[in-house]
């Protein structure tokens, strides 16, 4: 057991290593940036929490990192970064995901049987920490959109907003849970969200004063 909390702790610690990375250099420039490296972290993160989730037999977490995971590649992308990974890379993170999925099709039953019937997590729970996963992940859909409308990497303000809410419910259905994981690793980023709130409106203040002026 202690190992599959070692695949899931190193999972939270890339997605707090993106957290500070982005903090500080948001900090420095005195705006909300979006660094490579946020991008290549959340990869990271992302893969090794999918097995986690597999491995605990959570659905909610899957379903988590599924929504967010071929965003993370576009900003790469966007980024220039994509194009510079080895090939062989490129196609085990493209190819990952539909593999799963056709693993799933053709063990529906026994899937559905072990992750939405899993006596761990009563369905009420089920629903609630699959609530939690799907709005915190929709900040990267809103963050693509919002991105792609400017062909440009961006983390807006709403951005933040929609990770304070997300990640405080995922808490909630970690202690639920009792997973240290969960707790642990969304805890992390309370204090950098709010941070990139403040620094986004500040942002915004003074691109509004020079405007005027």
């Amino acid at each position: 057991m202690w190992w599959i909390y070692a695949i899931g702790f190193t999972a939270q610690g890339f997605f707090s290593a993106r957290i500070l990375i982005q903090w500080i250099l948001s900090e420095r420039a005195r705006k909300v940036v979006s660094p490579v490296a946020y991008w290549v972290c959340s990869i990271v993160g992302a893969y090794l929490l999918f097995i986690y989730g597999w491995l605990r037999m959570d659905f909610s977490i899957i379903l988590g990192q599924v929504i967010s995971y071929y965003i993370y590649l576009w900003n790469l992308n966007v980024k220039g970064q994509w194009k510079r990974t080895p090939a062989i890379f490129r196609i085990i993170l493209y190819a990952t995901p539909a593999v799963a999925f056709v693993l799933i099709a053709l063990h529906g039953v026994n899937f559905s049987q072990t992750f939405l019937h899993n006596s761990a997590v009563p369905m009420w729970l089920l629903v609630f920490g699959s609530a939690g996963q799907v709005i915190f992940t929709l900040r990267f859909v809103y963050q693509w959109i919002y991105s792609a409308r400017r062909n440009e990497s961006m983390l807006p303000t709403t951005f933040w907003i929609i990770s304070l809410v997300g990640s405080g419910i995922i808490v909630a259905y970690g202690i639920f849970r009792l997973d240290p994981v969960l707790i642990l690793g969304q805890s992390v980023g309370f204090i950098a969200y709010s941070r990139n709130i403040v620094i986004g409106h500040k942002q915004k203040a003074q691109e509004a004063t020079v405007a005027a002026n």
